[in-house]
């Protein structure tokens, strides 16, 4: 059944990342893969605050737990997308932009995960102490 829960999540995940990248895409006329960069920075920060507060809150169990992260986020967010942007910027000879795109995805990514991270440890340890104060 966990097969099922991650293949519906990442159905999910995929259509919601086709989405953003069409609306992005409508009003982006750059060849800068604006809606990918968005997307992924997105999935990290997300996946971040998904690991430090809701999978650790206990709320949830480890079935949907991996149907968010796996299937959703894993879906939602794309690697392949990003290195064959990266090629084809390579490719048009915009070295330049290239150089950004990855600097950028790598850099944001990062910070994004952190503040992931950071918000969900944050709300975590509220939720601790507030259950602490009704004990």
């Amino acid at each position: 059944m966990l097969y099922v829960y991650v293949g519906v999540a990442g159905a999910l995940g995929a259509l919601a990342r086709y989405g953003i990248g069409m609306a992005i895409a409508s009003s982006w006329t750059s060849v800068f893969p604006l809606g990918t960069l968005v997307i992924n920075l997105m999935g990290s920060f997300i996946l971040g605050w998904l690991t430090h507060f809701l999978f650790r809150s206990g709320r949830l169990s480890p079935t949907v737990v991996t149907a968010l992260g796996t299937g959703f986020i894993g879906s939602f967010t794309t690697f392949s997308t990003f290195s064959v942007e990266t090629i084809q910027l390579l490719e048009a000879g915009a070295l330049g932009s290239a150089l950004f795109y990855v600097t950028l995805s790598l850099g944001l990514g990062l910070l994004s995960s952190w503040l992931g991270f950071w918000f969900g440890r944050r709300r975590f340890n509220r939720a601790i102490m507030r259950q602490e104060e009704v004990r």
